[in-house]
């Protein structure tokens, strides 16, 4: 049985116009305080609630925002999404979430299904192999409001919300050097996006700042498009680093998957951290004391870089900027110390 009570079925009851009861609800000067008052309280009664896709065509809205993420698995996703959601229905917006899987193809097919099914814009962390972003430019330029956040490019013009990528870097290598570790490798994705590069740039300037020579066979990267692939990749590093001459003393990995993988692989392969091997990385997880040893982390603040980027995405729809002036915001991490990095002396 249908109960969703309509303008309709509210005139009827109250010997009203549609009109009036239209009018009522969107609180018009032509219509009495008494009469809106009426109005407003049977609405309450009976649970009214206007078709939000009608008033959308009509305001010419959806008030729904688009939001394609790499994937729902790891935790950092799920803390921005957090964020987005915040943003977002703060000001009455819905949030629809698709994954692209890490694959260039399926994200394309996200935003196509976005954009036909009618959200006023676009929030995206581009997939790892995404090198092509013509399609996103293609929208943005129609008028459509797209905006990146997490990972960023130099392809697309508009506003980019992410973490402090070099800065990280270099704070998690400045703190092995400084805690005795001198031969640190890094594990990163093998990505041309600019969390690869920037964390990786960070690294080698912490490396430089201490007179520290830069090893290029102490860099490898993960295929971050399949987790089967990306477990054997990191797999193979760690016994490719551990079989070298002049062995790694600590590694730096650079994203949520990698640092936590590699840890359960170096417990696998019964090393000790971080006697045999300190280890740091980038994540968010919630479970970095309970893990063993306790992990260090270069922690990002996703809650503030979803919320920041849903903020944005806004004010394009609403047009509050009318040639806006593009930015690029880059928030602060933190080093989290624990026990996988504890000091040689």
């Amino acid at each position: 049985m249908n109960n969703i009570v309509t303008l309709k079925d509210i005139a009827k009851a109250l010997n009203l116009s549609i009109s009036t009861i239209s009018k009522s609800l969107n609180d018009s000067h032509e219509i009495s305080a008494e009469t809106k008052q009426l109005v407003l309280d049977y609405a309450q009664e009976h649970h009214y609630s206007p078709n939000r896709l009608a008033k959308g065509l009509k305001e010419g809205k959806s008030r729904s925002i688009g939001v394609v993420v790499c994937s729902l698995e790891n935790n950092f996703a799920a803390q921005m999404l957090d964020g987005i959601d915040s943003a977002s229905t703060g000001k009455s917006y819905q949030i629809i979430i698709m994954q692209s899987k890490e694959s260039q193809q399926q994200e394309r097919a996200c935003i196509e299904l976005l954009y036909a099914g009618g959200v006023d814009g676009i929030l995206i962390s581009p997939a790892c192999d995404t090198v092509d972003f013509s399609y996103l430019k293609s929208l943005q330029e129609s008028g459509f409001p797209v905006v990146l956040f997490d990972r960023l490019s130099d392809q697309i013009n508009t506003h980019k919300v992410g973490a402090n990528n070099f800065k990280g870097a270099y704070d998690a290598t400045v703190h092995l050097i400084k805690n005795g570790y001198k031969c640190i490798a890094h594990l990163n994705t093998n990505t041309i996006l600019s969390i690869a590069t920037e964390r990786l740039n960070g690294y080698k300037q912490a490396l430089k700042d201490y007179s520290i020579p830069y090893r290029p066979d102490l860099l490898r990267s993960c295929d971050y498009s399949d987790p089967k692939k990306l477990i054997s990749d990191l797999e193979a590093s760690i016994q490719y680093y551990m079989a070298l001459k002049e062995r790694p003393d600590a590694i730096l990995t650079s994203t949520d998957q990698i640092t936590t993988r590699c840890l359960a692989l170096l417990n696998k392969l019964g090393y000790q951290i971080p006697q045999d091997i300190a280890l740091i990385g980038f994540t968010n997880t919630d479970l970095a004391d309970a893990f063993h040893p306790a992990l260090s982390t270069v922690h990002q603040p996703a809650f503030e870089i979803g919320q920041l980027a849903a903020s944005k995405l806004i004010s394009l729809i609403e047009k509050k900027y009318q040639e806006p002036e593009y930015e690029t915001i880059l928030l602060e991490t933190s080093i989290q110390v624990r026990a996988s990095t504890k000091s040689k002396t």
